[in-house]
């Protein structure tokens, strides 16, 4: 661990912190992302999610990036952890506190600023102590929270990567061009109501995609 992340840590009070009673030991693998690793724990390997807190996405430069070096740092391949597991996620991932030489490296990485306080699963995490990191590091603009705010939190940054940014509706709402001869194909979502696809069968249009779907724009043919 380097020297300036260490004084941070002390500063943070996570220097001298007991570990958590009844933890399972197991070594770092590799490290995936700034909250997700993979141990071997036994003759079992793990897929492990960090408990309590997110942190930047890998495609939300330069954040992404540094969160993961910040993990690395803390827990280096071969490292030697302690994990207070949780709960299983949806992904079949153990959902766990880390610990290494009596730290809690959850804590840490949101008191240097590489990741949020998640609050939708919290539970089962001491709240008070992550949001009092968590202020502390948004005073001290560390990482995440080096502009004002912060940067967009990484759950609504995965959101908007599965369903696109919001659209547009009501009047401003922009038409999609016919296409011409052999043109591009518009899509359902593009069409945007059944009237505007009315109104293009009316035209003579033959470039209806169904967005993979095949009954999606049927249903807008009346």
């Amino acid at each position: 661990m380097g020297s300036a992340l260490a004084a941070l840590l002390i500063a943070a009070g996570l220097a001298a912190m007991p570990a958590q009673a009844g933890a399972l030991r197991a070594s770092v693998l590799s490290v995936g992302d700034g909250d997700t690793l993979r141990v071997r724990e036994g003759s079992r390997i793990r897929t492990v999610r960090l408990a309590c807190i997110d942190a930047p996405e890998t495609s939300q430069p330069p954040h992404g990036a540094s969160a993961r070096a910040q993990l690395q740092a803390l827990a280096p391949v071969g490292a030697a952890l302690e994990l207070h597991i949780q709960a299983t996620d949806r992904y079949g991932r153990s959902v766990a506190e880390l610990w290494s030489g009596g730290r809690n490296l959850n804590q840490a990485l949101v008191a240097s600023g590489a990741a949020f306080v998640y609050r939708s699963t919290i539970r089962g995490c001491d709240r008070q102590t992550y949001g009092r990191l968590e202020t502390a590091a948004r005073q001290r603009r560390l990482g995440v929270w080096a502009s004002t705010g912060g940067i967009t939190r990484p759950w609504d940054h995965r959101q908007a990567r599965r369903h696109g940014p919001p659209q547009p509706s009501g009047p401003r709402m922009s038409q999609p061009a016919m296409p011409s001869g052999g043109g591009t194909r518009l899509s359902c979502r593009q069409i945007g109501s059944q009237a505007r696809a009315q109104e293009l069968l009316r035209q003579g249009s033959t470039h209806l995609d169904g967005d993979g779907d095949g009954e999606a724009c049927e249903s807008l043919r009346g």
